[in-house]
This record gives C-alpha cells, sequence and structure tokens, in this order.
C-alpha cells in the first residue's frame, strides 16, 4: 500500500485544480458537441440522469425494459444483437421524453458471423495494420446489425499462460501490446463501434493465473507494465474505459479513486465515460468492502465509475444517495456528461427511424473472409521445423492427417455472446488439404478420438497404420474446447485430454511429425518437442484458418508470426517473460546462481521467437552517433539478408538495455519492430530511431525519469537477439 499511497501523493501534486478542465485547444467540433451536452442536461430529471448510467442486460421478456426505456430510465443494452430487438428499443428511445439514444453492447472482439484468429494471434503477425484491418471487419458486421459498442480491445498485458484470458490480448509486453491496443482500437472505430478499453488496470497479473484474483503490483510496475496500452488506446480515440473488477494492492478497482479518478480521468485526461464490468459493483459485497448493493453502489460512483453494468444499483439507490447527501448532484452530472458526450460524437443523435429499418445492413462476405485469411496466414508460428520437414513437398507421396479436429470446423472458439450468430461453412483441415494436395498425393485421415478436442478415443490403432503406411505424419490437436476464455484458469498447461498418450505412440513409429497445435495460449510442449520434427502453433484459426493452414503446410505461404508470450518448459517457470529483471547472482550453471535444480532457467521457446521457410542473417548494428542527450535521438541501422532459397518475411526486432541505473532494469525491452519481405539473397537495411525520452521508467512516486547512462542496443528475429553495441545517453 505504501506505493499506492506515493501515487496518490504525486498523483494529487499534479492534478489541476478543475476535475475536467475546458482544454483551450478544443476543435469547434468538440465545443458544440459539449454545448449541446449542456443543454441537454439542463433539461434532465433526477431520474433520467441516473437512467443514462443504468446498463442492464437483456433479460426475457423484454416488454418491461422496454417501458424503462421509454420513461428515460436506461441508458444503453447489453447483448441486443438481433435487429428485431434493437428496433424496438430505439424506438422507445425516441419516444421518450427527451429522445435520447441508446448504446447497444457486445462483445464483438474477433467475431460476429465470420471468425478472425483471436487477438493473441493478432499479435503473433507483428503487424498492427492486420490488427486494425481485422478490429475493422468485425465493426462493419456488429454494425451490420445495429450494435455501436464493443467491449474490446482488451489490453491486459499478461505474462501468466495459465490465465485464460491472455486469448484477448496481445501477449507480455507493453510495447508491442501499445501497438496492437492502438490498432485495434482504431479498427473497430473506423467500422463504426466506439470501444471500450479494458481492464483498467492490472487485470491481467492475477496470483496464481486464477482469473478474478487479486494482484499486488507496485507503482512502477504499474506504470511501466501495465499502463502503456492504456494510453495508447486512449490517444488513439475509445471512447470508454471498463474497469476491472479485482483487486489491485488489496482495494478493488471498481471503488478505487486513486486509479479510476485520480490517475485515468484527471491524469491521463480520459474524457469519455467509464463503465463497470459485468455485475462488478455488486461484486464489492462478495471483496469485502461495502456491506450491500446500496453501500457498493455509493462507493463505486464515488470512485469514478460512470456506468453500472448489470448489477442494479445505481438504478435503485443512486437518486435516493443524492437526495440523502451521500453522493453530490454535481458529481451525477459530470458523469451523465461522459455519457452523452460519448453519445453525441457518434452521430446517434443523428440518426432516423429509417436507419433502424435498414437493419441488417449487407456486408461483403468475401471482403471479410480475404481479411480474416490474410490475418491467419501471418499468425502460424513455425516453433521448429528439424529436417526440414516443412513445406511438404510434391515429393512426399503420402500424409497421415491424424486428429478428429482435423475434420472438424466447429470449434472457432468465438466465445463471447456474438458466437450466436449463424456462422457460414468452414472448410477443415481435411477438406482444404484434400483439395490442394498434388497430383499423386495421398491423405491418410484417421480421426483416432471420438471428439473434436481430444478427450476419448476411437480408434486409435487405425490412426497408428495410418501413421505407418505414410510419408509424413501431420498430427492436429487443441487445447481442449472447454478450458480457455473468461473464468477459465489452469494448473497444468500439456496437451489435454488424452492427445499426449497418442503422440507418444505416433512418435514410435519413427515418422517425421509435424505437430499442429490450436490454442489460445502458450502451452507447456516439452516432452512433445521431443518427439516430433516440427511444431506449428496454429491457434484458433478460425473461418478462413483452415484453408490458410493448408496452405502453410503445402508450402504456398512462408510462415511468418512470432511469438507475442513467452512459451515455457514447465508450469514451474510461471510468470515467465523475457524482459524479467537481472539478479545478483546471474545463471551460471553452478548451484549458487538463479535458476532451477529440476528444470532450465530458459523457457522452451522466447518471446519473439518464430521459424520462415527460409533462413536470415543479421550483420553488426550500426549507429548515426555513439552518444546522444536526454534530449536527443540517435538512428540505428539493422541490415539483414535473406540467407536461404526461398522468398520469406521476418520480423526485425530492436531491443535495449539500460546497463547502469538507479534501480535495477530489464536486461532487455523492446523498442521498435518491423515485419520485411526478401528475396533469396536479398539485403535490406532498416533504420529505427530511439528517442532518449522514451528510455525512461518510472520511480516508486510515479515521476517518470530518463537518465543519463551506458546503454546496450540489441537486434535478431526474436529477443535471444543476433546483433549488439553499445551507446551513451548524457546529461548534455
Amino acid at each position: 500500500m505504501r506505493a499506492l499511497l506515493a501515487l496518490t501523493l504525486f498523483l494529487t501534486a499534479v492534478m489541476p485544480a478543475a476535475a475536467n478542465p475546458v482544454r483551450k485547444d478544443m476543435p469547434q467540433a468538440d465545443k458544440t458537441v459539449e454545448a449541446a451536452v449542456e443543454t441537454l442536461l439542463r433539461r434532465m430529471t433526477l431520474e433520467e440522469k441516473v437512467g443514462q448510467l443504468h446498463f442492464p442486460s437483456l433479460a426475457f421478456p423484454h416488454a418491461p425494459q422496454i417501458e424503462a426505456v421509454r420513461r428515460g430510465e436506461i441508458g444503453a443494452m447489453l447483448n441486443v444483437v438481433d435487429p428485431k430487438f434493437i428496433r424496438p428499443f430505439a424506438e422507445a428511445a425516441r419516444r421518450s421524453r427527451l429522445g435520447i439514444p441508446m448504446l447497444f453492447a457486445i462483445d464483438a472482439i474477433y467475431a460476429l458471423k465470420i471468425t478472425f484468429p483471436p487477438p493473441l494471434a493478432w499479435a503473433a503477425t507483428w503487424r498492427p495494420e492486420l490488427a486494425e484491418r481485422a478490429s475493422y471487419e468485425v465493426a462493419r458486421e456488429a454494425r451490420a446489425v445495429g450494435v455501436n459498442w464493443t467491449f474490446a480491445p482488451m489490453v491486459d498485458v499478461s505474462r501468466d499462460p495459465r490465465w485464460g484470458r491472455v486469448i484477448e490480448g496481445a501477449g507480455e509486453d507493453a510495447f508491442l501490446g501499445s501497438a496492437f491496443a492502438a490498432a485495434r482500437v482504431a479498427g473497430y472505430r473506423r467500422g463504426g463501434l466506439a470501444t471500450s478499453v479494458k481492464h483498467f488496470v492490472g487485470y491481467g497479473a492475477p496470483e496464481g493465473g486464477r482469473d478474478y484474483t487479486g494482484t499486488e503490483i507496485s507503482t512502477p510496475e504499474l506504470m511501466d507494465r501495465y499502463l502503456p496500452p492504456f494510453k495508447a488506446a486512449l490517444k488513439a480515440g475509445s471512447e470508454t474505459v471498463m474497469a476491472s473488477f479485482n483487486t489491485i494492492n488489496g482495494v478493488p478497482v471498481t471503488m478505487n479513486r486513486t486509479l479510476v479518478t485520480d490517475l485515468l480521468k484527471k491524469r491521463l485526461g480520459f474524457d469519455g465515460f467509464v463503465t463497470s464490468d459485468f455485475v462488478a459493483i455488486g461484486e464489492l459485497v462478495n471483496h469485502g468492502v461495502a456491506r450491500d448493493l446500496e453501500e457498493a453502489s455509493v462507493l463505486a460512483f464515488r470512485a469514478g465509475i460512470d456506468f453500472d453494468m448489470a448489477s442494479g444499483g445505481y438504478d435503485l439507490y443512486l437518486a435516493k444517495a443524492v437526495r440523502d447527501g451521500r453522493i453530490k448532484i454535481a458529481d451525477v452530472d459530470e458523469a451523465v456528461r461522459r455519457v452523452l458526450r460519448v453519445k453525441f460524437r457518434l452521430g446517434l443523435f443523428q440518426q432516423t427511424a429509417a436507419d433502424f429499418e435498414a437493419l441488417p445492413r449487407t456486408v461483403d462476405e468475401t471482403e471479410v473472409r480475404q481479411s480474416a485469411r490474410s490475418v491467419a496466414q501471418e499468425s502460424f508460428v513455425l516453433l521448429k521445423n528439424d529436417t526440414a520437414t516443412l513445406p511438404i513437398t510434391p515429393a512426399t507421396r503420402s500424409i497421415a492427417l491424424i486428429g478428429a479436429t482435423a475434420d472438424s470446423a466447429q470449434h472457432d472458439h468465438s466465445w463471447w455472446g456474438p458466437a450466436g450468430h449463424t456462422k457460414p461453412k468452414t472448410e477443415t483441415l481435411r477438406q482444404a488439404l484434400e483439395a490442394r494436395a498434388r497430383l499423386g498425393q495421398k491423405i491418410n485421415y484417421a480421426p483416432a478420438f471420438a471428439d473434436a478436442c481430444g478427450r476419448e478415443f476411437s480408434d486409435k490403432a487405425a490412426a497408428i497404420e495410418a501413421a505407418k503406411r505414410s510419408d509424413v505424419v501431420i498430427y492436429n490437436v487443441i487445447e481442449d474446447c472447454d478450458i480457455q476464455g473468461e473464468g477459465v484458469s489452469r494448473t497444468k498447461l500439456e496437451l489435454s485430454g488424452r492427445q499426449q498418450e497418442l503422440l507418444d505412440e505416433l512418435a514410435e513409429t519413427g515418422k517425421p511429425i509435424v505437430l499442429v497445435v490450436e490454442t489460445g495460449r502458450p502451452l507447456v510442449l516439452t516432452k512433445a518437442d521431443k518427439q516430433v520434427s516440427t511444431i506449428l502453433i496454429a491457434w484458433h484459426p478460425g473461418t478462413e484458418g483452415r484453408a490458410a493452414l493448408a496452405e502453410v503446410l503445402l508450402g504456398d505461404v512462408s510462415p511468418s508470426g512470432k511469438l507475442p508470450m513467452t512459451f515455457p518448459r514447465s508450469e514451474g517457470q510461471i510468470p515467465i517473460a523475457y524482459n524479467a529483471l537481472p539478479t545478483g547472482r546471474p545463471w551460471t550453471g553452478s548451484r549458487y546462481t538463479t535458476g532451477y535444480v529440476d528444470e532450465a532457467h530458459t523457457p522452451l521457446y522466447p518471446f519473439g521467437h518464430g521459424l520462415s521457410y527460409t533462413t536470415f542473417a543479421y550483420d553488426a548494428l550500426v549507429l548515426s552517433e555513439p552518444k546522444m542527450t536526454i534530449k536527443g535521438a540517435i538512428d540505428v541501422d539493422v541490415t539483414v539478408r535473406n540467407t536461404g532459397s526461398r522468398t520469406g518475411s521476418e520480423v526485425v526486432q530492436l531491443y535495449t538495455r539500460q546497463l547502469v541505473a538507479s534501480r535495477s532494469r530489464p536486461v532487455k525491452e523492446l523498442r521498435a519492430f518491423e515485419k520485411m519481405t526478401l528475396k533469396p539473397g536479398e539485403v535490406r537495411t532498416l533504420r529505427f530511431r530511439l528517442n532518449a525520452q522514451d528510455l525512461g521508467f518510472h520511480d516508486d512516486a510515479g515521476r517518470y525519469v530518463v537518465e543519463a547512462a551506458p546503454f546496450k542496443v540489441f537486434a535478431g528475429g526474436s529477443s535471444e537477439t543476433a546483433v549488439a553495441t553499445d551507446f551513451l545517453v548524457t546529461r548534455d
């Protein structure tokens, strides 16, 4: 709590006197919005104001809720995704006394109808522009049915794959996460959806990887590791923020004024609204900080939670709290002002009945599918490829395709509400390979399991026989369909069900095995890694993903994905990340240095790792200057050569380390990256700019510090970089 107190004192010292000061440079359009908000606010009754902060979930029968909308008592609806339901709600809002339009919200994250790979796979492309494109397509489909607000992007940084929600984020690194946070916000907004960046803040570091449990995060850790993606999302224009429902340093975020009001609204200047997570206000009772829902509602509102999602506490108790003096009407006005501001900025007041009668609008499925395939193609990560088993060439005459997953299209893992929309037909991996196999190639398919998730065997013997009579084995496995996503944490991350048992027997055939892994998080593949020649991480590839997967397996497309999260050797290494702090006794192999006595101290596969069907070499780094001032910059030139026989794409990654500092600094920190495509023998030089002001960190009081110090800069195709050199940051 000392760290949180220090942050509180610092924030108090730097805050302006006004809670929501009008910016002197406010554009005219914003001034028009502010004037419209104030005019409307003056006309509202207390009950209508509270209604704008009340956000229930859809319940059946929904006629009572429609009547409440007509009375101005509901400002938004959750999980209303069918135009036949959206229309009567929108009509009721228009017929209310003030005609304030509604927000219609769902978790349109990576699917509505066409399913994209999940956001962790987007990060594996290391191409934020692809994430922007994917978000745009998802938003277009959602907007076409009348939805106007999505609970995305999730930008929680996490170093713990036991936590199931890593599937929704961009992995373990703040810099990579910030790039994808900004891209996703831009895409959703371009497609017509308001965004809600979540979960503010620290939700991705739960103790033991158990969802919803508390976090302990120091001020420097909070500011340097967990906050940057939120700042990037806000800079990109995220209209709303969702507060986390866990505790941070013992205080639930839903009632944490230091974080929600002082940090988010004041220091970061956020002028949209903050929503609670689902029933999170009521959960303050479970946290043991409120006696009942009424007290919880007052605590949350005082902290700065503007919107009550599904708890119902504001609807029941907020007006009462104003009348008995526990909450100021001015604070209610400020919360409503934030909600109205978002609605005006979205143009909702300009919508007419005709706009809703035109729903659903047609979205060109061809364009969405092409985007989904592009994301899938670039997301696959080739972890290993011994003896160049991939790509499968025409010389390979017979291919054993093993696993029920390979003939299933029913597990795209779009596990949020939009999954209720009817999905188009999806090509299975078996169908995709059979359609693309070369003349004379035979696919010997054997499901082996009774279900696509590999829980029970069907005919294991047939699968072994198929492997024995084939030149190569493609074994398609999947993380169990019920053990990923929200509320699903694992203590064991090996292949689920009986899939490892079958791999043990396949390995005994002596055939080269390509292990294709569909997963939403890093897994512990240490045993499997020793049994197979090739591992390809396919994530959950989505509607177009199996076709993309066949293209990669057969060599029509070269894999180019890189890991956004470290793959550990065992669960005992977790949490694990590339950017750990150094230790006073770095690993040397002796007993009294950092490490484990029963496991290697290195990961199985590091952050940023991923192979191609070609190879790349890095030449020495060249700096424009050997030093720069704390307000200066230098250029770093990185020369890369394609040393293989095929065209391929490489993600060039730049890292730095501050060698001497006032506090221990990470052994490496990602500073820049770029994916480029090179032909065989082609050489290209990339130039990156390093600004000294980007090389700082926060101290215990939350102050940003850039120090004059020696640094090292590294470059390579993963966090285990290839080349390095030194430079100096000076005071003047």
